[in-house]
């Protein structure tokens, strides 16, 4: 036996709104693993990266988007069949006097309202979202603290250290290969320690590069006192660091342009005990041998810098045997060119495996279909109940 219109209709709505019930009873989750890769390093970290800020718009399940050809034919084959009498008469005469009398335009409109429902949740079944470049990445591997010093003679403007064509001091072009350096080590863990007459912890071992480059451009020689240089101070400071934390490799890069001469830890115990936490140190001397001018000055009248040379200390012989010691190695640079080739050498001997898990965020628009259908759909009701009621 035939399917009356309503009934058929009727079992299409209940199809449809059961699936989307149960779409918003239990959403799917807005953060879904996209991609699992292999990078050059391995840690046991974890850091959230945003990517791209651009959002791309798209359909969880577009194929459900095919049933939108559907209504359209549907809405026609009703249309086609037209709707069965409200009442059956014997003969044509008896309702001869109403012939004449205009027909309200309910008969099409509420289909309208009805069928447009139906597409909207069709649409909330193809589940629209956007999507946000967002990702983590865990790796397992190295961990890595700058040792950078913040003496007064860092201020010297060695004849090779020059940024951008114009004439640096060490402390400009050391904090300049610093940052180069922090960009290629996107995966690894790492932290800042600033010293001179003593150390301190600028930023502790972190995958938040970002926080780490921030704190890098606020130093400036003068923040601390600068007179005196403890070396050994600072190796146990950024020692201490890493001691607690768990990964494959630790890594301390300590660059200093002179001697020890100021803290109460001395250089090589500071070493031994690098050496006992299988901490590898690697060790930079800056400067160029012999003498390096250094503004003490500037001319009142001209604004000049007012230059006088002095020597370069660099206590080569303790750099060396902390190198030694701890299994790094020791490296002299007196020139731009020089400096970022050590940190390349560094980057180089220091990669490992990582492993990198990608995760995408979504962004569910679908209550942006489902709620208008739901309007639309109550409309209808309302409007088929009251003002144009039909008679059954």
């Amino acid at each position: 036996m035939e399917e009356s219109d309503n009934e058929s209709s009727d079992k299409c709505f209940t199809i449809v709104l059961v699936l989307v019930i149960v779409l918003v009873l239990d959403p799917p989750s807005r953060t879904n693993k996209a991609v699992e890769d292999k990078d050059e390093h391995d840690e046991e970290h974890c850091i959230r990266a945003v990517g791209a800020s651009a959002m791309n718009f798209t359909f969880a399940h577009p194929y459900f988007l095919w049933l939108l050809v559907l209504v359209p034919v549907l809405a026609w084959l009703k249309g086609k069949r037209g709707r069965q009498p409200a009442f059956l008469y014997s003969s044509v005469q008896l309702v001869k006097g109403i012939i004449g009398i205009t027909r309200s335009n309910a008969g099409s409109i509420l289909p309208k309202l009805r069928w447009l429902a139906l597409a909207l949740f069709i649409c909330a079944l193809a589940q629209p979202r956007f999507i946000h470049s967002e990702s983590t990445v865990s790796a397992s591997g190295v961990d890595i603290v700058v040792a950078l010093d913040l003496s007064g003679s860092m201020a010297s403007e060695d004849e090779g250290f020059v940024l951008n064509g114009k004439q640096g001091t060490r402390f400009t072009i050391a904090k300049d290969v610093l940052k180069k350096f922090v960009a290629k080590r996107t995966s690894d863990r790492l932290g800042l320690v600033v010293f001179a007459t003593q150390a301190f912890v600028a930023v502790p071992p972190t995958l938040d590069h970002d926080f780490l480059l921030q704190n890098l451009e606020r130093m400036e020689l003068g923040v601390i006192n600068g007179n005196q240089t403890a070396i050994g101070s600072a190796l146990s400071t950024a020692m201490n660091r890493l001691r607690e934390l768990k990964s494959k490799s630790k890594i301390v890069i300590l660059m200093t342009d002179g001697q020890n001469n100021a803290g109460k830890v001395p250089p090589l115990t500071a070493a031994e005990a690098a050496e006992a936490l299988g901490i590898k140190v690697y060790t930079i001397g800056v400067g160029t041998r012999g003498v390096a001018r250094m503004a003490v000055g500037s001319n009142p009248f001209t604004g000049e810098k007012i230059y006088q040379q002095v020597p370069v200390d660099v206590d080569e012989d303790t750099l060396i045997a902390i190198a030694k010691k701890t299994g790094g190695k020791y490296y002299r640079a007196d020139s731009s060119e020089t400096l970022n080739k050590i940190y390349a050498d560094i980057d180089r001997l220091e990669k490992t495996e990582a492993e990198v898990k990608k995760f995408t965020h979504y962004s569910e628009l679908f209550p942006w279909a489902v709620l208008p259908g739901m309007f639309l759909l109550l409309l209808e009701t309302i409007l088929a109940h009251t003002i144009w009621r039909k008679l059954p």
